[in-house]
């Protein structure tokens, strides 16, 4: 897989360019005492001349041990910062963090946690209790990098702040031409060529025609009628795309013009429903759609019997080489008979609670020294690459050059699991493609369908907000059964299980769940946002 493209699925290395920005002399006019006396290097490496030990709990991907993955070894010897490592299964990780806070026993550093597990509520609530140390002036002191992305994007700031006004957790933050993708879909390029498209659909109403002649005229070729114009797995990645062509952002609260709404119980929703409803009972939304598997959706995909699926890359789906996949163009967002303008749900670029500091940790200034690195263009690619010798070497002119995957390795992204924690987990960086990627023809093509049908009409539906412990507490009660509620009856509505005469019912039923606070809440939230 090509390296630019490998960026935007993970997160990002080069010990060579480390070795350079190393000093043997570290300044110490640029070094100042820490909380525990051990002078810190302001610039350079290493970070301490007194070598340090500290304890880092993250979720493990089981690729390889973190005490023997190379880009930590060396950056470990580099920085003069060592770690003993904590790192339970992905699956238990979070189960095991809340017995460390629970227990007191917790970790000097908590990383690569994700909002999922160390959840905004948390970080404001262990920040207020003092188990989380507040990060800003530590990042004002000891984080350039750090500092100076939070200068030049001010959204970031305002969405790593906490309801008191404090940093507790710091982001990934992701600046890749990708990065505002939610799952992208992508048309079934050769069945438009059997069919003469010579446009995609920018319409609800041209889409049914398209999915219709999908259906009906053997795009396949095969003489039989086992074309499937439409599918998904219980709409997870799709759902976002209709939403929008019938004027909403999110399945939940959304933010339009500065009003917070809850989408799923307004007439767009209705709207989005019947539609959905009348592909499913045509037979062009496929019926398995709430019943399969991802791998039953791909298996479809490679025996050609797909017309728009979503998936992150087309070739993940159907099989074919990336060069092969550049007949398969994306999704253009539609509009509708309720809206004239249409818009695609993405990502703000931000993802939240991926490194912390604990009052236990008695060298905060070298911590947050270790990671700022990772948030510099260059430290961000040895994160993700990890460092000479392993998936590259520098040739004579300091280029990068591609190594051969060691014996026993399918795929590069396998290979790099065991050399950087950068996998399959949020980590502390900033991703983006950095100035010596090759950027090959496939990349190119990404960037530009991404130009035309993803940055022309993207919008995030909501900011990353805080809540208060208070205001988190009633938005608890009041999610879990809400949310269940509504994704059942999607399903229901969708597939005529339940008739949409029964709309009036549904509504009621989800203002009897305390709606009205629930918004309320979130409406505070966001005028606090706007307002910081």
């Amino acid at each position: 897989m090509k390296k630019s493209l490998t960026l935007c699925l993970t997160a990002v290395g080069c010990l060579g360019l480390i070795a350079a920005c190393s000093s043997d002399d570290a300044n110490t006019d640029s070094s100042s005492p820490s909380s525990s006396n051990v002078e810190i290097n302001k610039e350079g490496f290493p970070i301490v001349d007194e070598e340090i030990t500290l304890s880092l709990m993250a979720p493990g991907t089981g690729m390889a041990e973190w005490k023997d993955m190379p880009t930590l070894t060396e950056y470990s010897e580099l920085t003069n910062i060592k770690f003993d490592y904590t790192t339970p299964p992905m699956s238990d990780f979070g189960t095991r963090l809340n017995l460390a806070f629970a227990s007191g026993d917790v970790a000097d550093i908590i990383y690569g946690a994700g909002s999922g597990n160390l959840t905004p509520g948390m970080e404001v609530d262990y920040g207020r209790q003092g188990i989380l140390i507040p990060l800003e002036d530590l990042i004002a002191e000891y984080a350039p990098n750090i500092q100076k992305l939070l200068d030049e994007n001010p959204e970031v700031a305002k969405s790593i702040t906490t309801v008191d006004g404090h940093i507790y957790s710091l982001p990934a933050i992701n600046q890749h031409p990708n990065a505002g993708w939610a799952v992208p879909m992508w048309y079934n390029g050769a069945w438009l060529d059997a069919l003469d498209v010579e446009e995609l659909p920018k319409t609800t109403d041209e889409l049914y025609d398209l999915l219709v002649r999908f259906k009906e005229e053997d795009p396949n070729g095969n003489g039989e009628a086992d074309e499937i114009p439409l599918l998904d797995v219980q709409m997870n990645s799709t759902r976002k795309a209709f939403l929008a062509a019938f004027g909403m952002k999110d399945w939940g609260v959304e933010e339009v013009n500065g009003e917070i709404r809850y989408a799923p119980s307004s007439e767009n929703y209705k709207e989005y429903l019947a539609y959905m409803n009348k592909l499913y009972e045509e037979g062009l939304l496929d019926p398995e759609t709430f019943s399969q598997s991802d791998e039953q959706k791909k298996a479809k995909g490679q025996e050609n019997k797909l017309g728009l699926f979503p998936d992150w890359f087309s070739f993940f789906t159907t099989g074919e080489t990336e060069e092969e996949s550049m007949n398969n163009p994306m999704f253009h967002p539609l509009s509708s008979p309720i809206t004239d303008e249409p818009l695609i749900p993405i990502n703000p670029g931000i993802s939240r609670g991926t490194f912390s500091i604990t009052s236990s940790n008695e060298h905060p200034e070298a911590s947050i020294r270790w990671v700022d690195y990772f948030y510099s263009e260059e430290g961000s690619e040895y994160l993700n690459r990890g460092p000479e010798g392993y998936l590259y070497e520098l040739d004579d002119n300091g280029n990068k050059v591609d190594l051969e995957l060691p014996a026993g390795y399918e795929s590069t992204e396998e290979y790099r699991g065991t050399l950087t924690p950068a996998y399959g987990i949020p980590t502390p960086t900033l991703v983006m493609r950095y100035a010596d990627d090759e950027v090959s023809e496939f990349d190119q093509f990404l960037d530009e369908e991404t130009a035309e049908k993803v940055d022309a009409f993207g919008e995030v539906p909501i900011p990353l907000l805080y809540l208060t412990n208070e205001e988190q507490e009633i938005v608890n009660t009041i999610e879990v059964d809400l949310k269940s509620y509504v994704e059942q009856l999607e399903a229901r509505f969708i597939t005529g299980v339940e008739p949409l005469s029964n709309w009036d019912n549904y509504v009621e039923t989800i203002e009897g769940m305390n709606i009205e606070k629930y918004v309320e809440i979130y409406q505070e939230a966001y005028d606090r946002w706007a307002s910081s």
